[in-house]
């Protein structure tokens, strides 16, 4: 494994305890895009890939979907499976960098802030178009490539020791995410460039920086 993400896994684990609570301003920005790019998921079948703390996972539950949730940090699932709601999901720990243990059966997979953590997008869409049933669909986001551009990836404080941990990040270009996802065979429906705005950075202080700078792309995808 490459220098850049060989430590992705150990930080993920170390984030887990902090992951839900540090006022991380990128899922706040992603979440609604995300839910509204997945529409009405009820009666679905739908794939969480790179789940973390079940942020996904849990609402396409709620909303009546049949979810199968992967993550390789067993602290990051072990979170996830104390949540209220997490009985109704079926979580795996699995790394992304390897082939996924199924074929062409999941209505929808959902995919949040994993990419920067990958270091072959191509091989990531592949096995995306291989897990969709003819028509599925898949929505994908990541922090957007040009907060590369600010000095930015992900990153958190350890409670513990007040270090500031970096797990492991890459920076692939908007092209690049395009890209695979087409040569996989996906049809892209619709792209998401967002920026946070004054009342988002009110309300997220670590966004403040960023107003009208673009910190999230979310691709809307079709097998």
């Amino acid at each position: 494994m490459s220098d850049a993400v060989s430590g992705v896994r150990t930080g993920y684990d170390r984030w887990a305890a902090v992951y839900d609570h540090d006022a991380n301003p990128l899922p706040a920005l992603e979440e609604p895009i995300v839910r509204a790019a997945a529409g009405d998921v009820r009666g679905l079948r739908a794939l969480d890939l790179g789940c973390g703390t079940g942020r996904h996972a849990l609402w396409l539950a709620a909303a009546g979907a049949e979810v199968t949730a992967v993550d390789f940090s067993e602290r990051m699932l072990e979170a996830a499976r104390g949540k209220p709601g997490a009985e109704g999901v079926a979580f795996l720990q699995h790394d992304l960098h390897a082939p996924l243990p199924f074929a062409g059966e999941f209505d929808l997979v959902v995919s949040g802030l994993v990419l920067e953590h990958l270091r072959d997008l191509g091989a990531l869409f592949g096995e995306v178009r291989r897990v969709l049933k003819p028509g599925g669909r898949a929505v994908v986001s990541a922090m957007h490539p040009a907060m590369f551009l600010r000095g930015s990836q992900a990153r958190f404080t350890d409670p513990d020791t007040g270090e500031i941990v970096q797990p492991g990040s890459l920076p692939h270009s908007l092209s690049e995410m395009v890209m695979a996802a087409v040569h996989a065979g996906l049809t892209l429906h619709d792209l998401v460039e967002r920026a946070p705005d004054e009342p988002f950075a009110a309300r997220y202080p670590r966004a403040e920086k960023y107003v009208g700078w673009p910190m999230l792309v979310v691709m809307s995808l079709s097998a």
